[in-house]
């Protein structure tokens, strides 16, 4: 087998909201504190070749969900020398708004998706408001777009992409989530995206209360930890700790840009 390349990681945030603790665990928080999220954006980039994880949203989408733009993507993506026009490869872990958005940004780009995400957010589960409302109707039509365009590859489970980057179906926030395994000069790093909103959810096996299949949810916990290197190298999807935990791109982006490919400081 080839020897798999290191990959550096950029975790990039744009955008915050306000929460309570209560919010993010089924069955609430005996703490009510404050837990607010953070949506990322991922780079993942080798020595010739860049892939997206994930496009987030804009800021017309930020005001219609109530939430914040702290720096538009375009921006977090050109400050670590990505030109969003250039980029080849958008892996979309799932298509929730939050995920899915910015739909004219990567406008080259091939979007690597789950079949089975594919087929839950064009079927019949949508007629269902509690499993739809994370979905905005514009992203899913612009990734049928897409298809027709010869600008999606389709993954069924796990699927190499290169020697050292991989995806693999988890399920359960919704029902063609996957987590994407980078190998890095640290080990095997696995982007957790929505499989865990926050450190808390996996390592306390306590469920995101925006859920499909709440069973897939904690067999996607056992799956990411078994894919990771240790609980060390496993990302989650929304924590403000992310920022805290790993180093910044540089002295001007602490809060902004973490890399993740170098060990939690």
């Amino acid at each position: 087998m080839p020897t798999p390349e290191n990959y550096r990681i950029f975790a990039v945030k744009y955008a915050h909201h306000a929460r309570r603790s209560t919010e993010n665990f089924i069955g609430g928080d005996p703490h009510d504190v404050p837990m607010p999220l953070d949506y990322f954006v991922w780079a993942v980039v080798g020595e010739s070749r860049a892939f997206i994880v994930d496009t987030g949203f804009d800021n017309s989408m930020a005001q219609q969900r109530g939430r914040t733009i702290t720096n538009p993507v375009e921006a977090g993506l050109k400050r670590i020398g990505i030109r969003p026009e250039s980029v080849d490869d958008v892996i979309l872990t799932h298509m929730h708004y939050d995920h899915a958005g910015n739909r004219a940004l990567f406008p080259k780009a091939r979007y690597h998706v789950q079949d089975k995400e594919m087929a839950y957010c064009t079927g019949r589960c949508m007629c269902h408001h509690a499993l739809s409302h994370p979905f905005e109707p514009e992203d899913v039509k612009a990734m049928v777009g897409r298809v027709f365009e010869g600008r999606v590859a389709f993954h069924d489970g796990d699927s190499q992409l290169t020697p050292g980057l991989s995806v693999h179906w988890v399920g359960g926030h919704s029902n063609g989530l996957q987590v994407v395994r980078v190998h890095t000069e640290r080990g095997w790093v696995v982007l957790a995206s929505d499989a865990s909103h926050f450190y808390a959810n996996i390592r306390e096996n306590r469920p995101y209360p925006i859920v499909y299949n709440v069973g897939d949810m904690l067999e996607g916990f056992k799956t990411v930890m078994h894919l990771a290197d240790s609980p060390d190298h496993v990302v989650p999807g929304h924590d403000p700790e992310v920022l805290k935990v790993y180093a910044p791109h540089d002295r001007e982006t602490e809060g902004w840009i973490a890399r993740l490919d170098m060990a939690p400081r």
